[in-house]
């Protein structure tokens, strides 16, 4: 597959709002929480991030750990770790807080706490920027930290669309962000990827291209996964129309005259990974 074959514009207005209210309140931000979906977590990390939190502290959270490969998440921590990142993999599907990542912002903000309190200051709420592509858990995380639910989450993107100070009850203040891509898609693997995992809208690429990369992630990491939800043992790309009828006939998307309906196999296979019916896998790779 040719990596710089699309060349998708895809930056919506709040986008670039969103980077510019960012870079206005810079000065007040003390830590950044940055999200990543741990199932495609190169593809997932903002391109130009470190354009626009330049040198402030930042925790890298892989979120949605539950339903990704764990030994591929494990080389990812690693890899990310390897580069000086602090990194933590989040399961958000029950109410608990994050413990995790309250104890790790205040063991790298201590030194600062400490700073106040020798010149006699009490400490403050610590400020954390909370920032990620669409569809990450970012509104999800915010509210374990809060206690409540302070942010508006949903299985699509774009659901937040301004930037809001938000309080928890771990003396940690939070700015919630819209979630943020780059400007343009150029690279074919990393937006199928994003498709994958409904970080950009279903209209942004062909949905048949987006369920046949799935298929594909499937066949080549996770057969056993393709074969127990399709009872397929393998993708033939020299003839999908096969495969199609195939998962079409295990799924009964059968329309009149006994025809395959694609498109519902199409619409299926998305929705397999968008309602997590199919769970355990990574589609990054190192």
């Amino acid at each position: 597959m040719n990596e710089n074959k699309t060349n998708i514009n895809w930056y919506p207005g709040h986008m670039a709002k969103t980077k510019r209210l960012i870079s206005e309140k810079y000065d007040l931000i003390d830590i950044i929480y940055e999200v990543i979906d741990a199932r495609i977590p190169a593809s997932s990390k903002i391109k130009d991030i470190d354009e626009l939190i330049m040198n402030k502290p930042r925790i890298l959270i892989m979120t949605k750990s539950d339903l990704a490969d764990p030994q591929e998440t494990k080389k990812w921590v690693s890899h990310y770790e390897e580069q000086g990142y602090h990194v933590l993999t989040l399961d958000l599907t029950n109410n608990a807080l994050p413990e995790k990542l309250i104890n790790l912002t205040h063991e790298i903000m201590s030194e600062v706490q400490t700073k106040r309190e020798d010149k006699g200051l009490n400490k403050r709420e610590i400020r954390a920027l909370v920032v990620g592509i669409p569809n990450v858990g970012k509104s999800t995380l915010i509210n374990r930290l809060a206690g409540h639910k302070a942010a508006v989450t949903g299985n699509n993107p774009g659901v937040t669309k301004q930037l809001s100070w938000l309080k928890t009850s771990s003396n940690i203040l939070l700015l919630d962000s819209p979630g943020i891509l780059w400007p343009k898609l150029d690279n074919e693997e990393q937006s199928l990827n994003l498709a994958s995992m409904s970080a950009i809208p279903r209209d942004i690429l062909p949905i048949d291209s987006v369920a046949i990369h799935i298929l594909n992630k499937l066949n080549n990491y996770y057969p056993d996964k393709l074969k127990e939800r399709y009872n397929i043992d393998n993708v033939n790309n020299d003839d999908l129309s096969e495969t199609y009828d195939l998962i079409g006939k295990r799924i009964g998307a059968i329309i009149s005259g006994g025809e395959i309906d694609y498109d519902r196999v199409s619409n299926t296979i998305l929705e397999d990974i968008k309602s997590e019916r199919i769970k355990g896998i990574t589609f990054d790779r190192l």
